[in-house]
This record gives structure tokens, C-alpha cells and sequence, in this order.
């Protein structure tokens, strides 16, 4: 089995919830791949694991709003 890292209970005590999660990260992967600069120094080389370990160094964050997540 694959070591998940950052590890999903570092990730939960980030967030809401595990749909918020996906939603921050695809998001923010979908920013890096076009271009916007990393905020953590590169742990991957794919996207959403750089922006999951954003999201675990409060580097991102989100807001709840009635129509979703900005």
C-alpha cells in the first residue's frame, strides 16, 4: 500500500470535509498547471500533491460560501 503524504488526518484538520478537500485541491492543481506558482517548495511532480501539501502548510485556504467554495 502507498504512503499517502501528507497524510489524510493532517489534511482533515484543514478543512471540513473530505468533499471540500477534493474541491480545494482539483482547483488549485488546475491553477498550477497553468502556470501559477507553487507556494511550498516542490514535493512532486504532479499538481495535486503539491496543492494537497499547500493546503496542509495553510498556504491555501478557502471560504464557505452559499453557491460553494471560493
Amino acid at each position: 500500500m502507498d504512503i499517502v503524504n501528507p497524510s489524510m488526518d493532517e489534511l482533515m484538520t484543514k478543512v471540513d470535509s473530505k468533499y471540500t478537500l477534493v474541491v480545494l485541491a482539483a482547483k488549485r492543481a488546475r491553477e498550477l498547471l497553468s502556470g501559477e506558482p507553487l507556494e511550498v517548495a516542490p514535493v512532486s511532480k504532479k499538481n495535486v500533491t503539491n496543492a494537497l501539501e499547500e493546503v496542509v502548510e495553510d498556504k491555501i485556504t478557502y471560504q464557505r460560501l452559499k453557491n460553494g467554495i471560493k
